[in-house]
């Protein structure tokens, strides 16, 4: 039997330290070994190790970054494992320490630049940005990270940072230009990876990053610009992962589109009432923002989803291509349907085009501004008008028209798919797809499944915030603290609130969130609920004619939220008391958590 200690510092995820800490005294338990865990989170220090223990022990683990104070640990054996690794395996973290020899020599520290991007451009975006950061800090290395949310980039790094990086990792869900990143080591990987597992994703950025594009420079070398530019390119498109990421990358940037327009045509509405966009109303402020919002932001939410779909397919000489073939889609009433085909169509006909065309190097500049556009444009064009067009604009009429006319179980039944799909993995991408079909339905004025859709992505982080407060015998009392935290993400529609619950007790905790969900989906299309805004949660709920059956829908959300709750009462069982009760405050130390 091992005397083991651990030392966890992990800021601002007190649930997550708190759970890092059960998960190694319930396997050092097993394994018939003891053990005794510090934790150190912004909210103070936790159990701290005292001198006997320090004397007895036989190894030590460090989770996490931050000040462990090693110096008092001498030289007793120890391994660093992350939070995530620990929460994933933590047999396998106290194993390394029982078989280490030594402490392990540290890597001479790199310095990494990231950037991180998900569809929406919310949860997803900084939850792999703190991965990113506490995994590199832990590994001792230097670290900067460019966020792409909803909001644009924030954080954005310098050129001089670029120069001076050892690796880029990018981690993101859609597209990223890395045309500043020429003559780089480069590696390339989804949110998921970053937000589970962020210490093992910077050690395989670390060694497996690859040679992006050219060097550039004036200088020459023995590859020509062309041919680097040519091979660059060739790598990016053999580690782009599919049609799926290509659609989010579409979804991603049609979404300001969406918001902005809604939001403007609901003001409108407001101010001059549901007939506010007649001629007669000229030269009204409600009539000019109906204008902004339908006849400007609206009218480019189609050419956007299918430009910046072609452009992840084909990079830049993709978007005028899928924009020409967006416009056009809206033109002969094809919608979202058809701006789809036509960015699909104008990526992969891009991409054909760059590959087969060959020039002579001199003439190379010419394809990106003036040969792909051109042709591109033209293919797409002519297929779209000549060929699917027609036939992918029947089918949006057909199925406005069907989603238009629900009635009874039909209309339920949708709710129910769309409720449970956006409740099932909270932000990954059976939510996003949903959520991708619900806001593309808005350019054809069809806003039943968007309400649904909203309202069920609310319920997850909201039920089991009710849910902490009702039955707190069911949860430990640092998730009973995160429950406040997630009734904050509920409410602004952030359905990632909940992923902490569902990541340790995913088999009761999911099928409860997506019975909620289910039902709330199902009641939103039963009343006919409509929301022509794609995001904000409960805040849009005020501004008029956002949301129509306001009642209905806000009893939706209630049923769902409390039936979510009472779900997660009869699926979890209680917890040891000893778990439930708060941790008392350390004496001396300065600090209470």
């Amino acid at each position: 039997m091992a005397n083991l200690l651990a030392v966890i510092a992990a800021g601002d995820l007190t649930t997550q330290a708190v759970l890092a800490a059960e998960a190694l005294r319930k396997a050092a338990s097993s394994a018939g070994h003891r053990i005794q865990v510090e934790i150190r989170t912004s909210l103070g220090i936790q159990s701290p190790l005292d001198a006997a223990a320090l004397a007895a022990a036989d190894g030590v683990v460090l989770v996490g970054g931050g000040d462990l104070e090693e110096g008092r640990f001498g030289a007793v054996k120890r391994v660093s494992a992350s939070l995530d690794e620990v929460l994933g395996n933590p047999g396998a973290v106290l194993g390394n320490v029982l078989g280490s020899a030594a402490p392990p020599a540290a890597s001479a520290p790199r310095r990494i630049v990231a950037i991180t991007s998900c569809p929406t451009g919310i949860a997803h975006t900084f939850m792999a940005a703190e991965g990113i950061q506490q995994a590199a800090t832990a590994l001792g290395h230097k670290v900067r990270v460019e966020t792409q949310g909803s909001v644009g980039a924030r954080d954005t790094l310098t050129d001089e940072e670029i120069r001076e990086a050892d690796v880029v990792l990018i981690a993101a869900d859609t597209q990223i230009d890395l045309s500043r990143f020429a003559g780089k080591r480069v590696f390339l990987s989804g949110t998921k990876p970053a937000i589970n597992d962020g210490k093992a994703l910077v050690n395989r950025a670390l060694a497996e990053a690859k040679m992006h594009g050219a060097a550039g420079g004036a200088s020459g070398g023995a590859t020509p610009l062309a041919d680097a530019v040519a091979a660059g390119k060739a790598e990016r498109s053999a580690q782009r992962t599919g049609p799926y990421k290509h659609l989010m990358t579409g979804v991603s940037f049609m979404l300001p589109f969406v918001v902005t327009g809604g939001l403007l045509i609901a003001l409108a509405f407001a101010l001059g009432g549901i007939y506010v966009y007649e001629e007669s109303n000229a030269g009204t402020l409600g009539y000019a923002l109906f204008q902004i919002g339908a006849k400007g932001a609206f009218a480019l939410m189609v050419p956007a989803l299918a430009g910046y779909i072609a452009y992840s397919i084909a990079d830049r000489p993709g978007i005028a291509p899928g924009m020409v073939g967006g416009m056009l889609a809206g033109s002969i009433g094809a919608g979202f349907l058809g701006g789809i085909v036509a960015g699909f169509i104008a990526g992969y006909g891009t991409a054909f085009l760059n590959r087969h065309i060959k020039l002579h190097r001199n003439l190379e500049g010419l394809k990106p501004v003036l040969i792909l556009p051109l042709l591109g444009s033209l293919l797409t064009g002519l297929l779209m008008i000549y060929v699917v067009g027609t036939p992918v604009a029947e089918a949006l009429a057909w199925m406005s028209a069907w989603l238009k006319g629900m009635q009874g179980s039909s209309a339920i039944l949708l709710g129910l798919l769309i409720g449970a799909m956006m409740a099932f993995d909270m932000g990954g991408p059976v939510n996003k797809a949903a959520y991708a079909f619900s806001t593309g339905l808005i350019a054809s004025q069809v806003y039943t499944p968007m309400a649904a859709a909203m309202a069920a992505g609310m319920v997850p982080p909201l039920g089991l915030a009710l849910a902490t407060k009702l039955f707190a015998d069911r949860f430990t009392h640092e998730e009973r603290e995160a429950g406040n935290a997630a009734a904050v993400l509920g409410i602004a529609f952030i359905t990632e609130g909940a992923i902490p619950f569902a990541a340790r007790d995913p088999l009761r905790v999911i099928p409860a969130l997506m019975i909620g969900g289910a039902l709330t989906g199902a009641i939103s299309m039963a009343v006919g609920a409509e929301l022509k805004v794609p995001h904000g949660g409960i805040f849009v709920l005020p501004i008029p004619n956002a949301v129509t059956h306001l009642l209905g829908y806000v009893a939706a959300l209630v049923v769902g939220t409390v039936v979510t709750a009472l779900a997660l009462r009869l699926l979890k069982k209680p917890i040891a008391a000893a778990a439930a009760a708060p941790k008392p405050a350390v004496q001396g130390a300065g600090v209470h958590a």
